[in-house]
C-alpha cells in the first residue's frame, strides 16, 4: 500500500457531497451543467438538477464559499474524453476522476486550473503525451497519471516546475525515452515509474541529501551503476527490479534503517550482498535473477 497518495481512500468519500452556507456560484454550476450534457447527461449525475443548488446535493462535487472545490467522477460507467468544462471550475482544489473509462487525451489546458493540489486520472484509457503545462499548475502537490495507455517521455518542462515538486505516479503506461536530467535538483517525495519503457539514467532521483520516501523504477530498461548511487536516510520502499542495472550493492544501503520495502531482483548485479541494517531481512526473491549475486539470503559467496 502506497504512503502516496491513498487519498484515494480519502477522496472516495468526496463523492458524497457535504452542505455549504454558500450558494454555488452562476459560472461553476453552468460549467458543471455542461460537464453533464458532455456525458450524455449520465443516471450517475441525476441529482444534477438546474433548479437546484450545486453545493448542496450534488453527488462528487463539493464547495467553500460557493466555489466548487472537489470533483470526483469515479466509475467504469463514465466513458469518452474528458470533459472541456472542467478546466472552467477555476477554483478546483481536487480532480478526482480515477477508476472510470475516459480514453483521449489529457486536456493541455488543465493546467488552467491554477488552484489544483491533487490531479487524479489513473485507471482510465488516457492516450497521448504527458502534457507538459502540467509544471505550469503552482499549487500541484500530486501527479497520478498512473494504469492509461499515455505514450512519449516525461516533458522536459517537468524540470522547472512553478511551484511545488509534486509525487510523480506514471507507472503502467506506454511511456518510453530518457528521464531529463533537470529532474536531478528536485527533491521528490516519492516517484513512480513502474511498468513502461524508460531506458537510460535513473539515478538522478537519488541524492543523499534528498529526503525521498518512495522510490519504484522497477520493470524499464533503466541502466546505471547502483555502487555510485548515494541514497538519502528517509527511503521507506525502493523497487528496482527487472532493469539493466549494474555494479553492487553498496555498503551504505546497511544504514538505512526505515527501509520497509527493498527489491533489486532481475538486474545485472553483481558481488556480495552486505551484512547489516535490514538487508538480510527482505526474501531471497528480492536479489534473485542477477548476474552474481551471493551471500545471505542468497547461497554463500
Amino acid at each position: 500500500m502506497k504512503i502516496l497518495v491513498h487519498l484515494s481512500i480519502f477522496f472516495s468519500i468526496l463523492f458524497i457531497s457535504l452542505p455549504s452556507s454558500h450558494s454555488c456560484t452562476a459560472n461553476d454550476k453552468d460549467a458543471l451543467l455542461e460537464i453533464k450534457k458532455s456525458l450524455n447527461n449520465h443516471p450517475l449525475l441525476s441529482s444534477w438538477k438546474p433548479q437546484t443548488d450545486c453545493c448542496t446535493g450534488w453527488s462528487g462535487v463539493q464547495c467553500t464559499g460557493g466555489s466548487v472545490t472537489y470533483l470526483t467522477l469515479s466509475s467504469s460507467k463514465f466513458s469518452g474524453n474528458i470533459p472541456p468544462a472542467v478546466t472552467k471550475l477555476k477554483s478546483l482544489d481536487i480532480l478526482f476522476f480515477k477508476y472510470s473509462n475516459f480514453s483521449g487525451p489529457v486536456p493541455d489546458n488543465i493546467s488552467d486550473l491554477k488552484n489544483l493540489t491533487y490531479l487524479g486520472l489513473s485507471f482510465n484509457q488516457l492516450t497521448g503525451p504527458i502534457p507538459g503545462s502540467l509544471s505550469q499548475m503552482p499549487k500541484l502537490q500530486a501527479i497520478e497519471l498512473n494504469d492509461n495507455k499515455l505514450t512519449g517521455s516525461i516533458p522536459d518542462s517537468f524540470g522547472s516546475f512553478v511551484g511545488n515538486i509534486p509525487e510523480l505516479e506514471l507507472s503502467n503506461n506506454r511511456l518510453s525515452g530518457k528521464i531529463p536530467e533537470s529532474l536531478s535538483k528536485y527533491d521528490f517525495n516519492a516517484v513512480f515509474l513502474s511498468g513502461n519503457r524508460f531506458t537510460g539514467n535513473g539515478s538522478m532521483f537519488f541524492g543523499r541529501n534528498k529526503t525521498t520516501i518512495q522510490l519504484d523504477l522497477s520493470r524499464n530498461m533503466f541502466q546505471f551503476d547502483l555502487s555510485k548511487v548515494k541514497f538519502a536516510r528517509s527511503i521507506l520502499r525502493l523497487d528496482l527490479s527487472q532493469n539493466r542495472i549494474f555494479g553492487k550493492i553498496p555498503r551504505v544501503l546497511t544504514t538505512l534503517r526505515r527501509l520497509e520495502r527493498f527489491n533489486v531482483s532481475y538486474n545485472r548485479l553483481c558481488g556480495k550482498i552486505p551484512s547489516g541494517g535490514r538487508l538480510q531481512t527482505f526474501e531471497p526473491s528480492a536479489y534473485s535473477h542477477n548476474l552474481c549475486l551471493c551471500g545471505t539470503p542468497l547461497k554463500a559467496c
